[in-house]
């Protein structure tokens, strides 16, 4: 298993969690990052993004303003601090990686090669 993703639970709405994915994937340090969520019966969705330097990061405009990406290449983890819960952020938060190597961050879910199995976030009203 090459990401493993850490930290969901059972939160309150206005409550927040943070989210860890620790990589092993090979050179990870010099590659893009994101965050995505995938709610029961709906697509899987871009939650928040971030390149191989942390020089550029990018959120889905539901979450702008409450979450924000991170991370630490010296430990080979990104992290997503979740603040101001909703009810509608309950799912299964997956974070991925993108080997492409670009500058900017991809928000397709196809452009993105590697997976974690996912960790569950259920936000009670």
């Amino acid at each position: 298993v090459q990401l493993v993703e850490s930290g969901g639970g059972l939160e309150q709405a206005g409550g927040s969690l943070r989210l860890s994915c620790a990589s092993s994937v090979r050179f990870s340090n010099l590659y893009g990052m994101a965050w995505f969520r995938q709610a029961p019966e709906k697509e899987r969705e871009f939650v928040a993004g971030i390149n191989w330097s942390g020089s550029a990061t990018k959120y889905a405009d539901s979450v702008k303003g409450r979450f924000a990406v991170s991370r630490d290449n010296d430990k080979r983890e990104m992290y997503l601090e979740m603040n101001s819960l909703k009810y509608e952020d309950t799912a299964v938060y997956y974070c991925a990686v993108d080997r492409s190597r670009r500058v900017v961050v991809l928000t397709a879910p196809r452009e993105y090669d590697i997976w974690g199995q996912g960790t569950q976030v259920t936000v009670s009203s």
